[in-house]
């Protein structure tokens, strides 16, 4: 729970034991703040058929993705945040910024489908054909969660999905595009919010 506390306000510390529970309090509310949204969906909130009809019915209203998308991703969306325990909305709205739900989407440099996954960097990782939707989706999860263990923030597991952590240390430039891109996704996030 520190870490909450130090990445959303740097300049509180634990000095001393009398100020210990007023920070425990702040920071059990950062938690709940931050998680609220995510609850909607997780994995305590429902079955997987109740929890893929809603967040299918987000993805139609917020991002205009067509019924028989939504209905098809929704389900292994949820599935693969409960796998590797990253928000499903984060999911969702990673792949509305990389391919706006166009499975067959494919970039200059190399990356495939629904989550821009590059094969040759990700193959090792996420075996399997990764032009298939589900494991697409499963390892764009693998990788937030894994970024997520790294950066121990989900922005910034966002910002290192654009350009890896190598990319995000490398220059000023390269962090002020990943964090550009992050605050992309976290506004498609928020969009998809909304609809639930």
């Amino acid at each position: 729970m520190f870490i909450l506390i130090s990445y959303f306000q740097p300049h509180l510390k634990l000095k001393n034991y009398r100020n210990f529970y007023s920070k425990k309090v702040l920071c059990s509310l950062s938690t709940c703040i931050l998680f609220t949204g995510c609850t909607a969906l997780g994995p305590h909130s429902g079955t997987l058929a109740q929890r893929s009809s809603k967040l299918s019915n987000g993805l139609q209203k917020a991002y205009a993705v067509s019924p028989s998308t939504a209905n098809r991703l929704s389900p292994m969306i949820i599935q693969s945040a409960d796998r590797y325990e990253v928000p499903p909305l984060l999911i969702a709205a990673t792949i509305r910024q990389e391919s706006n739900y166009n499975s067959y989407a494919r970039s200059s440099g190399g990356a495939i489908g629904l989550a821009q996954i590059i094969p040759s960097y990700w193959q090792q990782s996420c075996p399997g054909n990764l032009s298939d939707e589900y494991t697409n989706i499963q390892c764009s999860a693998y990788i937030l969660g894994h970024y997520n263990q790294i950066a121990e923030s989900w922005f910034k597991a966002s910002a290192y999905y654009n350009v890896g952590p190598t990319g995000y240390k490398s220059s000023f430039w390269t962090r002020h595009k990943a964090k550009k891109y992050a605050r992309s996704v976290k506004r498609f996030e928020k969009s998809l919010k909304k609809e639930l």
